[in-house]
């Protein structure tokens, strides 16, 4: 007899949290102008918002943190980063920031003029900003596949060579400053990109002298995924499946927040010394001196222990089970999603959990709004407002994939915090016909809007 899976932790601190009441939830959220980000914490019962800052750091990173050097320049700390990032990463020069947004800034700043294009496969919100806020165009060149939902293919991250090679015969190199790579993809629903698909796009990247760079945020699941899905990988271990990755890499964004399991950082890698002088002016001016980015001596040391706990298998394996778990479950209430499940996050498909509800009335909102009316769940929209208008005819763009995003924080939750949500989910997929309308937008900023969106319900 197979034994049961269990997580190789065990919890040595618990925080309380309050059940309110819908009553209560109705009220706040009307109060939040119906934007899940203006919630309050302690308004929400099970917080999926992101898992991104929001996971719970080992015994041995909480150790590390008492060790922190605080010095503003050269500090011990800056050099255990640097070399977790040189051995697991495999990159010389490196740069720390205080999250991956900021890494993104830094780099584009050095990188990206106005009139560039940037393919890669589904730009996140934070990457397509930056890029559009240089007046320069990100170029969606995911594959087919990773829009069709109900289709269970292994790596629905990967580029679509054909698309990418379209991209890079119809503008000059001069006008593609890199090709980006997201992995895993977070906007097609946590998506792993293969292996084989990274040195495929390396190989066409050279031969029309374009550098490749990662989006690495959740980099250990796309390896894990990689460990599971790909033959070749299945003996390998998680590290080195990652220098095997990063070996078809130029240079590298990190929101740490997330794989390194830390509540602040992020660093940009780099291979070229040139582009490493040229950034590193951007980050004294944005972030600080060189050694420390924005990030304290003690955050340093927590990630550098982060991505070395990060990248084993057991700690990979406890994290992606506990989606699945949450994902299984949905399926078998019938409930929609993008399969197959993804690293970090369950996808809810919200076209086909409310398909009678019109498109310009903002689908996955609507769902998500009410998943915190009943049951004080928090998710978030990865849909229309997320997609933002076009910044030339500033219509709206509909994208094809529509989600309400349920992000699992990293060892926060247990299995019967994910059997209420899936409880909940059921709840409102069962009254689902009743749903007539969805939202309208209120106020919204010119660019990334979706975080401090104001909407109301249409009656």
């Amino acid at each position: 007899m197979s034994l049961p899976y269990a997580e190789p932790y065990k919890i040595k601190m618990v925080e309380q949290i309050y059940r309110s009441t819908q009553e209560e939830r109705e009220k706040w959220i009307k109060e939040a102008d119906y934007n899940l980000f203006n919630l309050k914490s302690e308004q929400v019962y099970i917080d999926l918002l992101t898992d991104s800052g929001t996971g719970s750091m080992s015994d041995k990173q909480w150790s590390a943190m008492m060790l922190g050097d605080e010095s503003y320049a050269g500090a011990s700390s800056y050099y255990k980063m640097k070399d977790a990032v040189k051995n697991i990463l495999g990159f010389d020069y490196f740069l720390p920031t205080h999250q991956g947004r900021a890494a993104e800034n830094v780099l584009f700043s050095a990188m990206i003029n106005k009139g560039d294009v940037v393919p890669g496969n589904s730009h996140f919100d934070t990457t397509k900003g930056h890029i559009e806020f240089r007046k320069a165009k990100a170029i969606d060149c995911t594959i087919d596949e990773a829009f069709d939902t109900t289709l269970n293919y292994p790596f629905k991250g990967n580029l679509d060579l054909d698309k990418l090679e379209a991209v890079l015969k119809k503008y000059p190199k001069e006008k593609i400053p890199m090709i980006i790579v997201t992995i895993t993809n977070n906007s097609s629903g946590g998506q792993p990109v293969s292996l084989q698909n990274m040195k495929d796009v390396k190989a066409l990247a050279d031969k029309y002298d374009i550098p490749v760079f990662y989006d690495s945020a959740r980099f250990a699941e796309n390896a894990y995924f990689i460990k599971i899905r790909e033959e070749a990988y299945k003996h390998k271990k998680i590290k080195e499946i990652v220098k095997e990755m990063y070996k078809y890499a130029d240079g590298m964004t990190m929101s740490s927040k997330k794989d390194a399991i830390v509540n602040m950082g992020g660093f940009i890698g780099m291979r070229s010394e040139e582009l490493f002088k040229k950034a590193s002016v951007y980050n004294i001016m944005f972030e600080g001196y060189i050694t420390y980015g924005g990030m304290s001596g003690r955050d340093m040391n927590a990630l550098a222990q982060g991505l070395d706990e990060g990248t084993e298998f057991e700690v990979l394996e406890a994290r992606i089970k506990q989606v699945e778990y949450l994902g299984n479950k949905l399926m078998e209430s019938g409930i929609p999603l993008q399969q197959p499940i993804g690293g970090h996050a369950v996808f809810v498909d919200a076209k086909r959990f409310l398909p009678q509800i019109k498109k310009e009335e903002y689908i996955a909102q609507t769902v998500a709004v009410e998943l915190y009316i009943v049951g004080g769940i928090r998710g978030v929209e990865i849909g229309t407002i997320l997609a933002d208008r076009d910044p030339e005819t500033r219509k709206n763009r509909y994208p094809e994939l529509e989600f309400v995003r349920l992000a699992i924080p990293r060892r926060t939750y247990t299995n019967s915090h994910m059997d209420y949500v899936a409880a909940v989910c059921k709840k409102i997929f069962d009254n689902r016909h009743e749903a007539k309308h969805g939202m309208r937008i209120l106020e919204e900023a010119p660019i990334m809007r979706h975080f401090t969106v104001k909407l109301e319900k249409i009656k």
